[in-house]
């Protein structure tokens, strides 16, 4: 789990319960994307609410899942955290 700490002291992070975050101070949590199957019984990653692409179709939603924080930590979190220290 990366931790990018912005100019502000201000911690990035894509969600994992690896560790309390709530050491670091009050988290604010928000949604970064949706995962979920379509009419198919496909998964898809859609990270339209940070202006991502849907990434799929996948068979197993843990693919999808995968796939969601492998782009969000190479492009959102890097994006979050720009002047940030990791």
């Amino acid at each position: 789990m990366d931790l990018l700490i912005d100019a502000h002291g201000q911690v990035h992070c894509v969600y994992a319960e690896a560790i309390d975050r709530r050491m670091l101070g009050v988290p604010r949590i928000v949604r970064a994307s949706h995962v979920e199957p379509d009419e198919s019984g496909q998964w898809w990653a859609d990270l339209a609410p940070v202006q991502g692409p849907p990434l799929g179709p996948f068979e197993r939603r843990t693919l999808a899942l995968a796939a969601e924080k492998e782009w969000l930590e190479k492009h959102w979190l890097v994006f979050c955290g720009s002047s940030a220290t990791r």
